[in-house]
């Protein structure tokens, strides 16, 4: 959709006859139907400064001009577009218009930047890559770019900007980025002509805008070939036994679905390390190798941000980001938008989206209607805040109102915790979440294991790590997460005073995966989703033992913490209410990070009654283990039962 096209000729016109606003407005209302005159009025700036630019006599007066081309299946929106010809070859320039005056090099980061914007200074993406990703976007998912080999030449033009000596705008950190779509900024009108002339020599003459408007959604042979080549060979996602039986079913009938245009929606449960991950990155892989237009979803950004890096290797500045979004992304969606989405942790899933909660009406129901085939990875044993609604009732509850097919199935064979459900029952009876049968027994071998000291615990945590990168320290949300300090690791922001303990909370998104991160700490909200070899889980003072009982205290969450969001007023109405809300979130963000190791998990204690209690049940595992092994020895020997 784009909201305004004419001529360059007629664009001129109308900024210069001030009738560019009235029609970007009307345009606006009809299309849409939801904004204002002052909205459209904060682009009026720019859009004057690019009348500027236009009028060059060299810049052809039938060439094409579009403002406000929002890019299918995506929230994305193009400021500004110049469609024609360079004497051989069909040209769209793509300008990303900035009002910006000043940023700020995050020189940690790739293509990040802090400038004002949001009433506030804030990290966002360099204007650069921001251009280059529209492009890239369109390239892999619009067939008649790709056919009709439409080349799309992105820029940047920050109109109120102005250079220094060692700008950090264009500082070499950002190179790789600057090279693929220039920065204009203030002063620098006649290099912004010049890039736009380099491309655009004559007019539009094959309806270049109503190509990219109207092209079929479907992924790129190129993005296809570049997913399968990641993929072979990765071990991370190689599948097995189960995996690959699910594997099959999924993807045959997401096939079907698409072919025979009839909406379906696959359930499959599972609890840790069952391989839902691994089953997700494949399905996308293979969907789009079929020429499905697919995405992966989660609500938690560090899944999304930690597997899109795997799967890239060594492609840094290649277009697989696109392919993951966020759960609060489809509030706009048309029916059947997309052929497949595939949900990872499902039961994350919120009812309304956006940073506010004020957008949409379901996540559950968004998903279903924007796809042909919705799968969804659950574990209804996952929830840990309360905004969380994802569950298999109410997935079945919109399946039925979109009167989809639906296929449900579960994953049982355990990948994580070193194949030992076993574990994970032993686990669930020791927070006393469930009584089950393994009061003393894990199952299989599984290092577990309690440190009276924090820093011991680290010491192995980093020791181990050297092996492969694959170890890392978690801890409850019981100490404040600042804003400030941010890129300082040095910074303590949990400490235990008692042991002169001190970490920062994770730095980066890249947290799981930098090598440098093994030294500080992830929260459920930056582990859940993502599996390592061994964990260290420090349990806060939202966990206590007392009198022969587990006790959550959700006072002691930090006020930075989203999960309970509510809970103190709830609380001040019904204490008791708000303790049952608060008490599985509670324990379900423990059994999730002691759940992420697939070796081994490491455990301290703020409390000392809990740690206690915690190594007290490791030692009756220790005797049973023992007792088995003598038994099972007098069984060989031939005294055992006869």
């Amino acid at each position: 959709m784009i909201i305004y096209e004419s001529t360059k000729e007629q664009f001129v016109g109308d900024v210069v006859n001030e009738l560019l606003i009235d029609r970007l407005y009307n345009s606006y209302q009809k299309k849409i139907g939801r904004t204002s005159k002052a909205e459209i009025r904060s682009w009026e700036h720019s859009l004057q400064k690019m009348s500027n630019v236009m009028q060059d006599d060299e810049i052809p007066n039938d060439a094409a001009v579009a403002i406000e081309f929002n890019i299918p299946n995506t929230s994305k929106r193009v400021d500004f577009l110049i469609a024609g010809n360079d004497g051989s070859q069909d040209h769209v320039v793509i300008v990303e218009l900035k009002q910006w005056e000043e940023v700020e090099k995050v020189t940690t980061r790739d293509a990040i930047v802090k400038t004002y914007v949001g009433n506030g200074n804030r990290e966002t993406t360099h204007p650069s890559y921001q251009a280059w990703s529209y492009a890239a976007l369109i390239e892999d998912f619009n067939e008649n770019v790709q056919e009709k080999e439409i080349q799309l030449k992105p820029c940047a033009y920050l109109h109120n900007y102005r250079k220094t000596d060692d700008d950090p705008l264009t500082d070499v950190h950002y190179q790789a980025h600057l090279e693929k779509a220039p920065v204009f900024t203030k002063g620098e009108i006649q290099k912004l002509r010049g890039f736009i002339k380099k491309f655009i020599r004559k007019g539009d003459q094959n309806h270049l805008i109503y190509q990219i408007e109207n092209g079929r959604i479907r992924p790129s042979k190129s993005l296809q070939d570049a997913l399968n080549n990641m993929l072979k060979g990765n071990e991370e996602f190689i599948m097995i036994d189960e995996q690959k039986v699910f594997f099959e079913e999924a993807f045959h009938l997401a096939m079907e679905a698409v072919k025979t245009d009839t909406k379906q929606v696959m359930i499959v449960e599972g609890g840790p390390g069952t391989g839902k991950s691994v089953l997700a990155i494949n399905l996308l892989v293979k969907l789009i190798d079929q020429g499905l237009v697919t995405m992966y979803v989660t609500k938690n950004s560090a899944p999304r941000h930690i597997y899109s890096t795997k799967l890239k290797g060594d492609f840094k500045k290649s277009h697989i980001d696109n392919l993951f979004k966020g759960s609060g992304s489809f509030t706009e969606v048309d029916n059947n938008e997309f052929d497949v989405l595939i949900v990872d942790e499902a039961h994350r899933l919120n009812e309304k989206s956006g940073m506010f909660r004020n957008k949409g009406e379901n996540q559950v129901k968004e998903l279903i209607k924007g796809s042909k085939f919705t799968l969804f990875f659950i574990d209804e044993n996952q929830k840990v805040t309360l905004s969380d609604i994802g569950s298999v009732d109410l997935i079945k509850h919109y399946a039925k109102q979109f009167k989809a097919d639906i296929i449900s199935c579960e994953l049982t064979s355990q990948f994580r915790c070193d194949g030992s459900d076993g574990y994970i029952a032993w686990l669930d009876d020791v927070l006393q979440i469930r009584n089950t049968a393994n009061m003393n027994d894990l199952g299989m071998d599984y290092d577990i294991k309690l440190y009276d000291d924090p820093n011991e615990m680290l010491a192995e945590i980093e020791k181990l790590n050297e092996r492969n990168n694959k170890s890392r320290v978690m801890a409850g949300y019981c100490w404040e997460w600042p804003k400030k300090n941010r890129q300082d690791v040095n910074h303590h922001d949990i400490t235990i005073p008692e042991h002169d303990f001190g970490i920062s909370w994770n730095i980066e998104n890249t947290w799981a995966i930098e090598n440098s991160s093994v030294r500080e700490a992830g929260c459920i909200h930056t582990a859940q989703g993502l599996e390592f070899d061994y964990v260290g889980v420090i349990i806060g003072d939202d966990m206590r033992f007392e009198n022969g009982q587990i006790i959550t205290d959700h006072t002691k969450r930090a006020k930075t913490d989203q999960s309970l969001r509510g809970i103190k007023g709830i609380a001040k109405v019904d204490p008791e209410k708000a303790h049952k809300l608060a008490d599985p979130i509670i324990r379900n963000t423990y059994r999730t990070l002691m759940t992420r190791g697939q070796k081994g998990c490491f455990v301290f204690c703020t409390d000392p009654a809990l740690q206690a209690y915690l190594k007290e049940r490791l030692e009756k595992v220790t005797v049973y283990r023992r007792e088995r092994e003598e038994m099972l020895y007098l069984v060989d020997e031939g005294e055992g039962y006869s």
